[in-house]
């Protein structure tokens, strides 16, 4: 059973085939490999904790000829755990992060160091009560919303992530 459907996701986003985004968290690529599609002129930065799943996400995008998918190893709670410089993306995806993580604020503020002027993070994570899933560390839209804010971020709309995820797009100044 699918419970996410990237395609349908990133449809919501204004995605400009140029653009330079990172998947916070990607695993083995579940959203990196479509987004990677859709911006074929661009990078995707594909950041995880562990070494396995981004061996995985290489194999498939070299099966699938993508040549835009930048794999890195890093801890996206840790100041600088992206290693990606200061303003140099445009698209942010954590999808299924946040509930994992024990300092959500540190990997908002990552994100926020690493988008350019007017770059947009979009989060994607369990809502508290669907059946299915993880049962500890999730978190409310609105609980993540407030956390942004704190980091200078603001609400651009809600996304819809289907029956089991929400979903917000969130913007920095």
């Amino acid at each position: 059973m699918l419970f996410l459907h990237p395609e349908k996701i990133l449809s919501q986003l204004n995605l400009k085939s140029d653009m330079v985004a990172a998947d916070f968290g990607c695993g083995a690529g579940g959203f990196t490999i479509p987004l990677a599609k859709k911006l074929f002129n661009g990078i995707v930065y594909a950041i995880d904790i562990q070494e396995e799943p981004l061996s995985a996400l290489s194999g498939v995008a070299r099966s699938e000829g993508l040549v835009n998918i930048k794999t890195i190893l890093g801890d996206l709670e840790n100041p600088k755990g992206s290693k990606l410089p200061e303003n140099s993306i445009d698209l942010v995806l954590m999808v299924n992060l946040l509930f994992q993580v024990e300092n959500k604020e540190g990997v908002l503020r990552e994100a926020k160091r690493v988008l350019k002027p007017r770059g947009q993070i979009l989060v994607i994570d369990w809502k508290k009560d669907s059946p299915f899933g993880p049962t500890q560390g999730r978190l409310s839209s609105e609980s993540v919303i407030r956390i942004a804010e704190k980091q200078g971020l603001v609400l651009v709309k809600e996304i819809d992530a289907g029956t089991y995820h929400w979903g917000v797009l969130l913007e920095g100044k």
